[in-house]
């Protein structure tokens, strides 16, 4: 595994309460695009991970709509409990709708506060939902808190969005659509938090003894077509807030300039491009 490094990106930015907010359509755009596209390969990854440990008590946190989720349900032994929790309720609905093969004990709650006992869980998981904590050293310390000893917090943190393709051509194109005011969710807050050395220093001052080991993995992000592309991005993540705002373009104009900026990077019809992120290990 690859040691702490600091990224060539900017300083991570706390993300606003906006960022936060997955309200309304996003939750079934979400579940309906970005979850086969960009979070399905790292959840198949997350849960090998997590089965080689062989844990007797999973905690997931930040578990979105469930992609990491189901996948423990399905390769986690009957006596495995999984316990999954998300600060959005809206999120954490979709989740349970979506059903898993085997009972899962789903939770709302705040990772910098979590509703559980001291040493309760064998592995804490969370499949980027870190980026998105106002405070990030409190968040570790409560997952250091919930683990037993022997334990570890595995997790994973998109890298800079240059590195993420779909993302980067479709921030490149919504800032020239907005050039006074570009919305700025993505490179702000999925990837604004990549820096490996800032993330091994917060896990240190939130009690980790161990130094946390750091993995980049690289995977291929694919869709039948770039309107899928820029539909789920624009429309399907609290970018949509941001563009809303905003007014001039409309949420359908961005979305269409969105889609022009894809077709000419990756053409049209079937759509393939590289993702790419850090996937962190902390024994407790």
């Amino acid at each position: 595994m690859d040691h702490p490094h600091v990224s060539p990106t900017a300083p991570a930015m706390a993300p606003t309460e906006a960022d936060r907010t997955f309200a309304g359509s996003i939750p079934q755009l979400y579940e309906r695009y970005m979850v086969p596209m960009i979070f399905a390969p790292y959840a198949e990854d997350m849960c090998r991970r997590v089965v080689a440990r062989q844990p007797r008590a999973v905690l997931e946190i930040a578990c979105g709509t469930g992609a990491v989720t189901r996948q423990l349900a399905a390769a986690l032994p009957a006596t495995t409990a999984i316990t999954a929790t998300d600060l959005n309720q809206a999120m954490l609905e979709h989740a349970i709708a979506q059903g898993t093969g085997r009972p899962v004990t789903w939770r709302q709650a705040d990772a910098q506060q979590l509703p559980f006992p001291d040493d309760a869980f064998d592995l804490v998981v969370c499949q980027f939902g870190a980026m998105f904590f106002p405070d990030k050293r409190q968040a570790y310390a409560e997952a250091r808190r919930v683990l037993r000893p022997g334990g570890a917090f595995l997790f994973s943190v998109w890298d800079r969005i240059e590195e993420n393709e779909f993302a980067d051509v479709i921030n490149q194109a919504l800032i020239k659509a907005y050039p006074a005011d570009p919305p700025a969710f993505m490179a702000r807050t999925p990837h604004g938090y990549c820096d490996t050395a800032l993330i091994a220093q917060q896990l240190l001052a939130a009690g980790f003894a161990q130094p946390p080991a750091f993995e980049t993995v690289t995977a291929r992000s694919r869709a039948p077509s770039a309107g899928t592309v820029a539909t789920a991005y624009c429309q399907g993540t609290p970018w949509l807030g941001e563009i809303e705002a905003r007014r001039t373009p409309t949420v359908a104009e961005a979305t269409s300039l969105a889609q022009a900026a894809l077709v000419e990077r990756f053409g049209d019809g079937a759509v393939e491009g590289r993702i790419q992120a850090h996937v962190v290990t902390v024994d407790n």
